[in-house]
């Protein structure tokens, strides 16, 4: 029997992981991808599985009911909903499309999982919505404490993918994962924005002193979590997803260095802090290891073969770091003094 899967924001980082990951595990499946192609959306993501015939591309806005519809078509059983603005920092510069984006845009396709019949939902979080964790780890019962716009907005579209669970019985699934790496990331995260300027040996803007804490989750690990809580989790459930490699911001730069040949001194450009920086963010997965998921891609060997993926692919990344890109950079570290140590 065929399986019907809507994935939305499927041409962004996680989400294109995921289309391949679908296509490669079950020939029975039919898929489309939904994506409003915004600068983080980039068809080369998933150019590989466009000719698959069980791949469809619709390209549309998941806050947009009539683009949601028709990329819905005559029904789907599965709605895999990855689709949102995710980075801090642009948070910060323009709220409103996060708005837009991780709260309408969530709702709009809630209501169209209820008109439609779909069967399952499941809402791609992030551990950010627990806010700043100084001590211990975020179980899925703690309370939400976002302190950025991105955070808040994507906690409101987790409050009602929950609340449409407990209202209409949609069998509905929440993962929060942690800071995820891995080939295909747009470069204005740490990593992939890093690694591009010190390969074009280009100075990196370290936050502050470097010290805040971020769990990594390779990529691939994280979708092979969320492909996992599909297929066994309990609906109105929620599901953490870490990759149990705690570093601070200053040691994942200096890995960098070491990888590209860079030194510290020349390449490093300490400044301020952004507003409501979180110190540190940690994950309790053990819901999802009870369900029998666990991360297994070592994280010094997939740090490395990230750098390496992003040497090979020069390709790929140059061209986005022109346009929108150049303008954002400028933005938003130009005006930023330099740190005190």
């Amino acid at each position: 029997m065929t399986v019907k899967v809507l994935v939305t924001g499927g041409c962004g980082f996680i989400g294109s992981h995921f289309v391949r990951l679908l296509l490669r595990q079950f020939s029975d499946v039919e898929l489309s991808n939904l994506d409003l192609l915004t600068y983080a959306g980039n068809p080369a993501n998933v150019s590989d599985v466009a000719p698959d015939p069980r791949y469809r591309f619709v390209q549309g806005d998941i806050a947009d009911r009539g683009a949601v519809d028709e990329a819905i078509g005559d029904g789907v059983d599965v709605i895999v909903n990855f689709a949102a603005e995710s980075h801090v920092d642009r948070s910060i510069l323009e709220s409103d499309a996060f708005l837009r984006t991780d709260i309408i845009g969530t709702h709009v396709l809630l209501e169209a999982a209820r008109r439609h019949g779909v069967s399952r939902f499941l809402q791609v979080s992030t551990d950010e919505v627990y806010g700043d964790v100084r001590h211990g780890a975020s179980r899925e019962d703690a309370t939400l404490a976002p302190r950025s716009p991105y955070a808040a907005s994507k906690a409101g579209g987790d409050l009602q993918v929950l609340a449409y669970h407990a209202t209409y019985g949609l069998s509905t699934l929440i993962t929060r994962g942690s800071n995820t790496y891995g080939p295909y990331q747009y470069p204005e995260k740490l990593i992939p924005l890093f690694v591009t300027n010190l390969i074009s040996d280009q100075p990196v803007p370290l936050y502050g002193d470097g010290l805040q804490i971020r769990d990594w989750l390779h990529v691939e690990d994280h979708t092979a979590g969320i492909f996992h809580v599909l297929r066994h989790g309990s609906p109105g459930e929620i599901y953490n997803l870490g990759g149990g490699n705690p570093r601070s911001n200053r040691e994942i730069t200096e890995r960098l260095l070491a990888y590209t040949g860079r030194a510290f001194d020349t390449h490093v450009r300490h400044v301020e802090e952004r507003p409501g920086h979180d110190r540190r963010y940690s994950l309790d997965c053990a819901k999802a290891q009870a369900l029998g998921w666990r991360p297994r891609i070592e994280f010094e060997g997939g740090l490395r073969d990230t750098v390496q993926w992003y040497r090979e692919h020069e390709n790929w990344w140059k061209p986005l770091k022109s346009g929108e890109f150049l303008a954002y950079y400028e933005k938003q570290y130009a005006q930023r003094g330099a740190y005190t140590l």
